[in-house]
């Protein structure tokens, strides 16, 4: 059984986002809207089942506040980077409107990093003012559910580091990866869309190039496919101009329709 769903990409820029703060390059210098990009996020709304926040990226509130995000039933960490985890803070606004604490997944790399960064989240210290974010940490160690919403994990690896994407019925959106083990590429068959990371064309030690995107696009053969975090040597329109039609970079406020399963 499947539930119909959408996925709206929050952000789809690297972690200086896009235009680059003092670059003075075509695509930082950009009127088109698709070169403007925020820090990489996305939002996968199954109306009646589930809002999910996948990544509490630098831009959340800006984010939020731009596609009139009021609920979340659950937040899913890809890594503890600083472009993916620096929004949590923002969670205490949510924590006000729902009553309560929300559900996050990660990693257990994930959540060493996020403790540490968070440290007042976790000590357990009282403090004034204005109040901590209130979560539920749960360690991602299989496939999980959250409102009736199946969610497979896909082991990646950000370079050295351990890291995840998800898979939700007929969509996956692997950010921040340049490698997929050989024990995830079973996790991906069947897509109708997949969402992959391609940071630029120059080889780079922890981000696939668009070539590397292309490649893996091809093995999978998903419907479509839209590259997410990207820097600002890629130009919107140019590089879609180059790229094979079931190809496509991603642009922040994109709305993607997909299937999720029914847990």
């Amino acid at each position: 059984m499947t539930r119909p769903g959408r996925v709206t990409f929050l952000g789809t820029g690297t972690s200086s986002g896009v235009p680059v703060i003092g670059c003075d390059c075509a695509v930082c210098r950009s009127t088109d809207p698709h070169d403007s990009r925020l820090r990489p996020s996305i939002f996968v709304d199954v109306p009646g089942h589930a809002h999910i926040l996948v990544d509490t990226g630098s831009d959340l509130r800006q984010q939020a506040l731009a596609h009139r995000i009021t609920h979340l039933d659950a937040v899913l960490i890809t890594h503890g980077h600083a472009d993916h985890v620096l929004g949590l803070d923002e969670i205490r606004r949510f924590n006000w409107m729902q009553g309560g604490a929300i559900p996050f997944y990660a990693n257990d790399v994930a959540w060493e990093t996020i403790r540490r960064v968070f440290y007042y989240v976790f000590d357990g210290k009282e403090r004034q003012g204005g109040g901590i974010p209130r979560i539920e940490a749960h360690e991602v160690a299989g496939p999980f559910a959250i409102g009736g919403v199946q969610i497979v994990p896909v082991p990646l690896l950000h370079g050295r580091m351990p890291i995840l994407g998800y898979r939700f019925g007929n969509f996956a959106y692997l950010t921040d990866c340049n490698v997929i083990p050989d024990a995830s590429w079973p996790l991906l068959q069947g897509l109708d869309t997949l969402v992959l990371d391609a940071l630029r064309d120059k080889p780079h030690t922890t981000h696939f190039t668009v070539a590397e995107a292309v490649d893996v696009a091809r093995r999978l053969a998903p419907r479509q496919t839209f590259l997410t975090h990207m820097s600002h040597e890629l130009g919107h329109a140019a590089t879609n101009g180059r790229l094979p039609p079931e190809v496509r970079l991603a642009y922040d406020g994109l709305v993607v329709d997909f299937d999720a399963d029914a847990a």
